[in-house]
């Protein structure tokens, strides 16, 4: 068993590197003397600075996935490695870039960064995801060559020779997953590196769109060094130093407050993922259990599944990750990201189980880092019901459609994300069809993209009636999008809680769960979640994501909101009696309750 904060021997023969190792300072904070408003100042030009790199991502970028998505984490980091400002996209990436700097920087060495050098980091027991969410990240050096901090830009890359195009769903082990680079230098004072660009050329099958991405995240990161540096100048390398350290100190006493006010105690919760992607039938446990004392909050995944085949398993900075983002929703949910934040959290893990993978473990399909946050909601709601809401539809529901375009003969690949329904609350009801709580930052992808770039023709796309929990708050609902194919092509659907239903509060009901129907109506219907379809000309693929669950009795509804309910079409008029026992006139919507 291992907590976040547990040392462990560099090198690529461990699923996570120590701290404190190849020059990465153990420091925590540091006393300022610089004033608060210059520190705000400061604080506000790196948020801007943030903010540029994304722009400047999003504008260069070859991939849909990024500049329509918002699949990214972008951030400027410490001379630490900790995160001071970021731009949101994902939220689990921008804390795992911390994690991965500080990795790449203990197998390199700080003496070994240099001006203009720009940093490549994909394998995933410590850059915290995949193969293709690499971390790109640069050094930023004061005028005197003193090392003050880092920009980082992830984003979702199309292809780095993993086994199967597109997503990889039943690898057995890392060497099937793709090309990995140990934190290679995509460029050495500010030259290109023509070594590595060449190995990614010549081992990807859509080179130019990869390429062209690593490079827009380089020019992310260009950006960042550049207005971090001008901030330095500005105000001077130790002060922009000392005030990072402050912006840090003020998030960790920000979270400490928040964490003070939180009901304390012990609650255990568990779950379940679909299946690993190789071993079909087995359903992979996600056990956590969660202590809240008046100094921090331990999450503890001890009990949750070992021995998984397949990709489902989690590099650790994943783990961390998601459940960071966990403990910022309950504490500092107003404020932007900061490491300072977290420092009163505490993760624990058992290497070699699917919440702390360890080489050759297999981890492409990062699903459980998706689900594991509403697991941890689930343990809270026991003890704080009225601070945390019922489960979500709790998947993104992610289909990536790819094949030869008839109207060009080039290849195509193209993804969405789909909205889900989120739980209902003490406080109203759940959002109906908004982006999973795990992807805060992002979007879909627009109809007319999909429909523009690739044979895929949207039949139709809408809310799903009747999917939320009933509940005094109900849940929202989720979606429905209908694909069909006007070329023969790959559809692979990423969807892995449909075998199990969103969890409710308080007496509240059950969303309804997510599936994936294929061909609707004929004989060759199927219902299934995630899997890899080979599809021809005219087939269809129907995503329907889930309703969120629901908080409180139902019967407490007022009638008034069963009826507004009914009237937008969020509920039928056969569930507003069944679930409800409300009587609604499909006419003129009037209602009452026998």
């Amino acid at each position: 068993m291992t907590a976040c904060t547990e040392r462990h021997p560099a090198g690529p023969d461990n699923g996570v590197a120590g701290e404190g190792q190849k020059g990465m300072p153990m420091k925590h904070s540091m006393s300022t003397a610089v004033d608060s408003i210059t520190i705000e100042v400061i604080r506000h030009g790196l948020l801007a600075a943030a903010e540029e790199m994304a722009r400047n991502l999003c504008r260069t970028a070859y991939n849909t996935v990024v500049y329509e998505i918002h699949d990214y984490g972008i951030g400027i980091h410490d001379a630490n490695g900790d995160v001071v400002a970021d731009a949101p996209g994902i939220a689990v990436f921008t804390r795992g870039n911390d994690h991965g700097i500080k990795r790449a920087v203990e197998f390199l060495g700080r003496d070994k960064l240099r001006p203009g050098d720009v940093i490549l980091l994909n394998y995933p027991y410590w850059s915290s995801a995949h193969t293709l969410d690499p971390l790109v990240f640069a050094p930023v050096h004061s005028a005197d060559g003193e090392l003050i901090g880092f920009t980082s830009c992830r984003i979702h890359v199309l292809d780095l020779k993993q086994k199967d195009a597109g997503y990889v769903l039943d690898s057995t082990d890392m060497y099937q997953e793709g090309i990995f680079f140990t934190a290679a230098k995509l460029y050495r004072e500010g030259e290109m590196n023509e070594d590595i660009f060449n190995v990614v050329k010549f081992n990807s099958r859509m080179p130019e769109r990869t390429i062209g991405d690593l490079q827009a995240q380089v020019s992310a990161c260009f950006s960042g060094v550049r207005r971090t540096q001008e901030i330095a100048a500005k105000y001077g390398a130790g002060t922009l130093t000392e005030a990072m350290a402050a912006i840090n100190d003020h998030g960790e006493r920000l979270a400490r407050i928040a964490l003070a006010k939180l009901p304390k105690g012990t609650w255990t919760a568990h779950d379940f993922v679909d299946q690993d992607g190789v071993d079909l039938d087995r359903m992979i446990k996600m056990n956590v259990t969660v202590t809240v004392t008046d100094d921090e909050m331990i999450v503890d995944w001890t009990g949750s599944e070992k021995d998984v085949r397949g990709p489902i398993n989690l590099p650790v900075g994943q783990t961390e990750a998601f459940c960071s983002l966990i403990f910022k929703s309950l504490t500092t949910p107003d404020t932007p990201v900061v490491a300072g934040n977290f420092r009163p959290l505490r993760v624990i893990t058992e290497p070699g189980s699917v919440m702390h993978a360890v080489p050759p473990m297999p981890t492409f399909t990062l699903w459980t880092g998706l689900l594991g946050g509403e697991v941890v909601l689930k343990a809270l709601a026991q003890g704080m019901p009225d601070l945390v809401p019922a489960c979500s539809g709790g998947d993104v529901c992610s289909m990536m459609g790819l094949g030869v375009n008839p109207r060009n003969g080039e290849a195509w690949l193209e993804a969405t994300n789909e909205a889900v329904g989120f739980g209902g609350h003490a406080h109203g009801d759940g959002a109906d069809g908004i982006m999973h709580i795990s992807e805060p930052g992002c979007r879909n992808n627009p109809v007319e993209v999909l429909e523009t770039k690739s044979p895929m023709f949207i039949e139709s796309y809408g809310y799903r009636p009747d999917t939320g929990g009933a509940g005094r708050n109900r849940g929202g609902v989720g979606v429905q999008r209908t694909y069909r194919f006007t070329a023969p092509s790959t559809g692979i659907c990423i969807v892995y809680k449909t075998k199990t239903k969103p969890w409710s509060i308080d007496g509240g009901a059950e969303g309804d769960n997510n599936h994936i129907v294929l061909n609707p109506g004929t004989d060759r219907e199927k219902v299934t979640g995630g899997s890899y379809n080979l599809l021809d000309t005219g087939e269809v693929l129907v995503n329907n994501t889930g309703g969120g669950g629901g908080y409180g009795n139902p019967l407490e509804r007022p009638v008034e909101r069963v009826a507004a309910d009914v009237r937008n079409g969020f509920v039928s008029v056969s569930s507003a009696l069944e679930d409800y026992g409300v009587v609604v006139d499909p006419v003129t919507f009037e209602a009452s309750r026998p």
